[in-house]
């Protein structure tokens, strides 16, 4: 038990383990690395995003199917997957915007709602975990309280005054923040499939970034894992209400992919091991750690 290395990826819906982070998972279970996937609410709250999949009896049995899909991707990455319980708050839209359900994730108390991933973090003891950053990825509040909840169930699963009803203390090493998309990457991604010859569907995507900033120099760590691209799209398409297989995710042929920007990019946020930056592996002065133990 002693030599054996622990990831835990903590998202907010069934789906983002398959769109964030997922070929990094790949490759570690394929290296032996025991993962464990928390996803924080059943996504009831979803919208149906593949028109195929658009029909009464989807949007009257969302809850259980999509933890069908997420049972499904789970399987194809080769993942342990644990549900936190908590109720999707959906994505409020409108101006102003409506308030939150009642009850729902986002208006948990975070020193309440960090007691079950503190439990989780107790029991599977991981050496590293991967969560969003401070605004979620991108602003959903749900992705915003995972965020919030990863940071304090960190903090607290090693400290014994803290929570002392949820198992022995274990202190993870490393937290990252997932960093999904950066402007160096969509610019490498577009110029790619214009040299190919191919419509880029990041033309919009770029305009937008000339107001916004880019994530990029936030980057630590580059993990190289394009041989596991297609495991991470298998994945994608299991979670058939949230992903069109004919859609956007699907448009840059895999060849483009994997020479345009063959690795999975993270943020550092906690360490308290000697890992300096920037890095290719989130195990990075981990592995000396764990086996002279």
């Amino acid at each position: 038990m002693a030599d054996q290395l622990r990831l835990m990826a903590v998202h907010a819906h069934p789906d983002d383990e398959s769109s964030k982070g997922a070929a990094t998972t790949a490759k570690y279970v394929a290296e032996g690395v025991d993962v464990l996937v928390v996803t924080c609410t059943g996504g009831e709250r979803g919208s149906v995003l593949n028109p195929k999949m658009d029909r009464p009896e989807v949007w009257e049995n969302m809850a259980e199917i999509r933890r069908a899909e997420m049972d499904a991707a789970r399987a194809i990455l080769g993942v342990e997957q644990a549900w936190l319980g908590f109720v999707d708050s959906g994505l409020p839209e409108g101006d102003p915007l409506p308030p939150l359900p009642e009850g729902c994730f986002a208006l948990q108390d975070v020193e309440v709602a960090a007691g079950p991933l503190v439990r989780l973090i107790r029991q599977f003891r991981p050496h590293v975990i991967t969560t969003y950053d401070e605004e979620g990825g991108y602003p959903h509040p749900d992705h915003i309280m995972t965020h919030k909840v990863s940071v304090a169930a960190f903090e607290a699963a090693g400290d014994p005054d803290r929570y002392p009803e949820l198992g022995e203390p274990w202190q993870p090493l490393k937290l990252y923040y997932d960093i999904g998309f950066s402007r160096g990457k969509v610019t490498a991604l577009h110029e790619a499939m214009l040299a190919a010859g191919l419509e880029s569907p990041y033309q919009d995507w770029l305009k937008r970034w000339e107001d916004r900033p880019d994530k990029g120099p936030r980057i630590t760590t580059r993990v190289e894992c394009a041989e596991y691209f297609p495991v991470r799209d298998d994945a994608l398409r299991a979670h058939a209400t949230q992903i069109d297989p004919d859609g956007f995710w699907f448009h840059v042929p895999m060849r483009v992919q994997r020479e345009a920007w063959p690795t999975e990019d993270y943020q550092l946020a906690r360490s308290l091991v000697d890992s300096p930056t920037p890095e290719t592996d989130l195990f990075a002065g981990v592995r000396d750690t764990v086996h002279a133990s």
